[in-house]
């Protein structure tokens, strides 16, 4: 199985533990995975859309950080990315699974590091059904 991970760099320390935990997950699996940065949330569903282009993966990943500051960008932020990954998600008939976190501030985001290992395994799940369910109704 062929796993691609989207992983955004901004509010850093936040999206290093959870690309960490991804790895990890995803070494745990034996799953092959390719790993993409990109700046932001924002940029996450574009990098993954042209992943999905490629036709090289049985699912994707969206893993980043979204933390609550003084203005209305964090719902920006926060609908829009998440607006891209079901956009590409259905246009693509791709599985990606989100592990964009929205959190308050950057305490709660880090206590929810291990959010990187469970979007690896939706993803992986989520690639498993549409390959039973491919060759269900092959028969």
């Amino acid at each position: 199985m062929r796993l691609g991970i989207v992983h955004s760099r901004f509010n850093d320390e936040v999206c290093a533990a959870l690309l960490e935990s991804a790895r990890a997950e995803a070494a745990r699996l034996g799953v092959e995975a390719e790993y993409v940065a990109v700046a932001g949330a924002l940029e996450i569903p574009l990098a993954l859309q042209w992943l999905a282009q490629s036709g090289r993966f049985d699912a994707l990943a969206a893993i980043g950080a979204v933390i609550r500051g003084e203005t209305y960008h964090f719902e920006v932020v926060a609908n829009e990315s998440a607006r891209g990954l079901m956009d590409v998600m259905l246009e693509f008939g791709l599985p990606i699974a989100n592990g964009i976190l929205t959190a308050n501030d950057e305490r709660q985001a880090l206590a929810r590091r291990d959010k990187g290992a469970e979007a690896v395994r939706v993803a992986v799940e989520m690639a498993r059904l549409r390959r039973s369910l491919a060759e269900r109704w092959r028969r």
